[in-house]
Parts: structure tokens; sequence; C-alpha cells
């Protein structure tokens, strides 16, 4: 791909300090637009970009995000500021030296660029037959061109951007978004006690929830949508990005006993109202305005309510107010994730179930913050496990037809090691409701842990596109990409995360990880060495990741300390019986491994799940102990 600026010679010698400043002012704007895209940036010369690319299509998605980005910049700037810039595309074989690329593929690229219009993108014939039935704008051909210093005319096609005026392009050139596909955005908190922001982003997740009953739309998650709380965007481009046809937004205000709800649907194809209505209600009727927005949302998009999605939509999850609030404070925290807020989450949803004991919804959510504490050692696992399967069993015997029941008890069960039964349970939440995103992250958690991985990747998928924007939903992809044995797409994942986050040490880790997998070692062992660094506390089950990554290096002296390091960790803390384990595989000492496997098994680790599909414990794998000791786990495919 080449990048050039419009009359940038022209400029320079009018303005020489205006045209370096429009130099710079491109280069910030496209180097993150590559990096997203997965462009390698070969060179700059004066104006111009020269950038490669493994994929036609990451260059044809790349070259359009550049000039969607380089038109939303200019319309705050004057006209000496404006960027003018022009793209050509090439697809071919190059040559590589000391970093930099030459061949005809090089010079048939350079020539196309100034066949684009301002503003424009040019692309070869062969890049045309690479993208043309997968990229969502039109290209028109515009004929062969004679190309200086190519011997034979080539035939070139140019974009027809959605902003386009050419009187050859269709009237609607942008990619026609589905409107079932539905994104819920977060109400504004027009409540004027900061502390009350729960009541806002609670009302958000139930509105979710009470329009992903129905079964004919899709809806995307809460952890993607919050993204754009309290940040303002044009519905077509949260539409594009969220890949939306539909938006409902809206603001809250609650007040004593009284709450104002106003919300309005939006056509994202279009920026066109297609609905709105206000709610004055008292705080007792809450439910019924949830009701009363998902069958109005359903009515708009002309979905026909079957009787028994009525009522389940219709169905308020306690009578109690008092709870309700109790269980909104719950779930504002629990849906943070980190160890404290967790653990506060669970005394609100005890509080909520101590007002109304039938709350199935409150049971659920204090089953999801019980797992999640003896996951990660903030309560003893065992019986932390045991109590959130009661607690979810509950859930399912008060709303069977009750998804996030079904899916805690899943996940309860999954944690105990009752793979079958978790498996029914997750079946039977997404049967339930197909949109929860976590529920399609814990199958494919499941399948991953059961080495069927293929099976796997499709749960993986749709997760993703129900939840496109959630750090947790990405993360949890690309690892189980890398399980899977698919390296280079999870690179891809981890690389787009680091875009955003570029100092997350998970992600750093992961990504060393797929170096050593793909035999660049000591670039895994520079990323996993760098994402020690960062790391604020430590962590057992990375230092295991090091410890087989310096074992493929054939450092194992270095193995050996952080083995030591391991074991004086585990005699202040405990735990960390399934990574020691991991560590003495990598080291050739089999029996320790499978003596340490044997305590991590009495200690019910709930990390030992990794020994059954994560490669660090591959020596363990190969052992001819490995298919006994899966069965003790249930497992005996």
């Amino acid at each position: 791909m080449f990048t050039d600026i419009v009359g940038y010679t022209a400029l320079g010698q009018r303005n020489e300090s205006a045209s370096l400043a429009i130099v710079e002012s491109q280069r910030t704007i496209v180097r993150p637009i590559l990096r997203e895209h997965n462009g390698r940036e070969v060179k700059t010369m004066g104006d111009s970009f020269l950038v490669e690319f493994a994929s036609a299509l990451d260059a044809v998605r790349c070259s359009y995000a550049i000039q969607r980005a380089v038109r939303e910049v200019n319309i705050s700037l004057s006209d000496d500021e404006r960027i003018h810039l022009r793209i050509g595309i090439h697809l071919g074989d190059i040559v590589e030296s000391e970093g930099d690329i030459a061949g005809d593929a090089v010079n048939i690229a350079s020539r196309i660029e100034p066949l684009a219009s301002d503003g424009g993108v040019c692309v070869s014939r062969p890049v045309y037959e690479q993208v043309h039935n997968k990229f969502e704008l039109r290209m028109e051909n515009m004929g062969a061109k004679s190309l200086k210093n190519v011997s034979l005319p080539l035939e070139v096609y140019q974009l027809v951007m959605p902003w386009d005026s050419r009187g050859s392009a269709e009237p609607q050139a942008r990619r026609l978004l589905e409107t079932r596909r539905v994104a819920v955005m977060p109400l504004v908190n027009m409540i004027s006690d900061p502390q009350d922001e729960y009541f806002a982003d609670g009302m958000t997740e139930e509105l979710i929830s009470a329009i992903s009953k129905v079964p004919e739309l899709s809806v995307v998650s809460r952890t993607s949508v919050m993204q754009y709380k309290n940040h303002s965007k044009r519905a077509t481009d949260i539409g594009d990005e969220l890949n939306a046809g539909t938006l409902l937004e809206g603001s809250v205000r609650k007040a004593g006993n009284r709450v104002r709800i106003t919300v309005q649907l939006i056509d994202a194809n279009g920026d066109r109202h297609l609905w709105a209505e206000n709610y004055d209600r008292s705080l007792d009727d809450v439910f019924g305005i949830q009701s009363e927005i998902a069958k109005s949302v359903a009515q708009v998009l002309r979905v026909k309510l079957l009787e028994d999605v009525k009522r389940r939509i219709e169905r308020p999850p306690t009578t109690d107010v008092e709870a309700h609030t109790l269980y909104l404070k719950g779930l504002f925290l629990q849906n943070r994730w980190m160890g404290p807020e967790v653990l506060k989450s669970v005394e609100f949803f005890k509080a909520a179930i101590a007002r109304d004991p039938t709350y199935a919804l409150a049971h659920a959510r204090l089953s999801q913050s019980t797992s999640v504490m003896g996951f990660f050692g903030l309560a003893p696992s065992i019986e932390a496990f045991r109590e959130a399967e009661k607690e979810a069993r509950a859930a399912v015997s008060m709303d069977p037809y009750l998804a996030e029941a079904h899916l805690a008890l899943g996940m309860a069960l999954f944690y105990q090691w009752d793979f079958e039964s978790s498996g029914r349970e997750l079946e039977r939440a997404l049967e339930l409701n197909e949109n929860l995103a976590e529920a399609h992250l814990n199958k494919a958690s499941l399948l991953v842990f059961r080495r069927r991985f293929e099976q796997a990747l499709p749960e993986i998928d749709r997760a993703l596109e129900l939840d496109p924007l959630s750090d947790t939903t990405l993360m949890h992809a690309a690892t189980w990409y890398l399980y899977s044995g698919h390296v280079d797409e999870a690179m891809t994942r981890y690389k787009k995360f680091l875009a955003i986050d570029p100092e997350n040490a998970f992600a750093i880790n992961n990504l060393g990880l797929a170096h050593v997998r793909k035999g660049e070692i000591q670039m895994g062992l520079a990323e996993l060495e760098r994402a020690s660094r960062l790391r604020k506390d430590y962590k057992p089950t990375e230092e295991q990741d090091l410890a087989w990554a310096l074992s493929k290096a054939g450092r194992l002296d270095d193995v050996r300390k952080i083995l030591s390091r391991m074991l004086d960790w585990r005699k202040e803390h405990g735990g960390a019986s399934a990574s020691i384990a991991c560590v003495y595989s990598n080291l050739g000492d089999m029996d320790e491994a499978y003596d340490w496997l044997e305590r991590a098994y009495e200690e019910h680790s709930g990390y030992l799940l990794a020994a059954l599909s994560d490669f660090a414990f591959e020596r363990i794998q190969a052992d001819p102990r490995f298919e006994a000791f899966s069965r003790k786990l249930g497992l005996p495919d």
C-alpha cells in the first residue's frame, strides 16, 4: 500500500511550516490504524507511507479506515490545515532486504496511487479479485490503465466511499446494517446524586436482558455498549463499530419513589428516529416500563412475539422495590470483576435475597460472584463452588426459564469438574437466551478444557459477535485460539488488544507464548520477560509460562530459579500446586510433577483444569499417567 498527500510539493513551496504540520498530522492518524489492521510500516518517504500487509482484505479495510478518519479530522480544520490523501494498493511478490521491500509489486502500487482521487483509494485487479465479495464497499472498474515503467496496461478499481457523490455511485454505498441487531446504549444518568449511578447502569443492563429474550433479535452485550458511556458519537458510527442496525438510547432520572425514563429507537443505517417514548412512573412499576420498551422494540422492528416470550418479558423478577435496589447495587459492583468489588457484591445480593427469598435473579448473580471468589482464591475453593451450586439450583427451581440461572449453575458445576452436567446447563441457558455472550464464552471454555478445540471456535466467534468491544471477551477469544493451535489468529487478536492497551501484562505474556509456540523463541522470551517486569503482583500461573519458554530455550538453571521462587511463595500464600507441577515437568522431573498434580487435585485447585489443555503442560499431557489422571477429573474421552 502506498499513501501520498495530494498537492504536498506545491504546499511546501508556499508554506513549509504548514506542510510539515500536515505530514505530522497524517502520521498521527495513520500509524494507529496500521497497527489495528496488521499493517507493517516499511518506511516513510516525505509525505508518503509504504506499508506491507499479509492480507489483501486487511489492506483494503485499512485504506478505508484511514480515509474515513482523515475525513472526520478535516471537518474541524481550516482549508490550509486539511489533509488530502490518496492511496494505492497492489498484490504481488516482494523482495525484502534489511527491513526494506522492493520488486515490481512495490513499483506498481506506487503507480496506482496517483490514479486515486483526493480522499480516494485505487486497487489493482488482483486485489479486487481477493476482496470484492468480502468487503462492504462497492468497487468501480476504471478500466485498463497504462502505468509508467509497467509494460502492460493494468485494470484498476476505485473504492466507492459512503460519502462519495459521483453519479455512478449507488444511492447508499455504505454497508447496510442488520436492523434486528440491536445495541442498547448506556442510559444517561440524569440523577443529581452520583451515588445513584448504579441505577442508570442497572436499568441499561435490565433493558438489554429484557430485549435479549426476543429470539428473533440479536442484542449486543453490556460490556461492549458500556464503552460508549459518557461518549458522544454519531449513530451511524456506533452502528458500524457494533455492526448494529438499530440503537436504543435514552436517559433515566430517579427522585424518591418516582422514576422518569426517556427512550428513543434509532435506525443506524439512516440516522433517523423510529420511535420515542417517555415513562413517568413509580419505582414499583419499573419492571412494567422495561417490558413495555422490549415489546415496543419488537413491534417497531416487526417481530411477532409468541405468547411464551411475551410472558417471560412481562414476568417481574421481584415485587420488592428495596430488594431490586439492593440487587442493582450488587450488579454494579459485580460487573467490575475486581476482588474487593466482587466480595462487596455478595453482600448486596444476600441483602436482596433477605428482602425477597424468591428473587431468582439475585440468587443467580450471588452464585456467579461466589464462583469467581472460589476461582481467584478469595474464598476456599471447594466450599465456594458448593455454595455457588446451591444458590444456582435455588434460582433454577424458582424460575426454570431464567437463562442466567442455568448459566450460573453451569459455571458452578464446571468448577467442580462435573463437565457433562455443566454442558447441559450452558446449552439450556443458550436455548433460553441465545444472546448471552458469557454463556457462549463459558461453553467455549468447557470445550477447550475437554480438548475439543475446533468445536470451541464457533462459540468464541459468536461471543465476539455479540460482545465485539469487550476486553474480557477479546482476551478470552485470543487465549482459546492460542490453546487451540490457531497461533496466528491469536497473535492478531493480542496485537489488536495491545494497540488499545500497550502495557497490558497478560496480553504481552500470551503474545510471547504465541511467538515461542511458532518457534520464535528469543522473540517470545523477550515479550514474556517484559510482561514479568510490568506485572505488579506475583502470579505463579504466568511465572509457569516463562518457565515453559525458558525450557524451550534450554535455560534450565533459570527454570530452577523460578521453581525456587514459586515454592517460597507457596509457603507464605498456599496454592500454586498446579503451576509447580508444570515447572517440574518442564525440568523433566515427571514423578515430582505428578506428585504436585495430585496435591492440586486434593486441594481442588481452580487452575488444575489448565493441565488438560494448556500447552505449557505438554510434557504432563504426553506422560502415560495422564489418561488415568484425566479420568479422575471426569474426562473419560
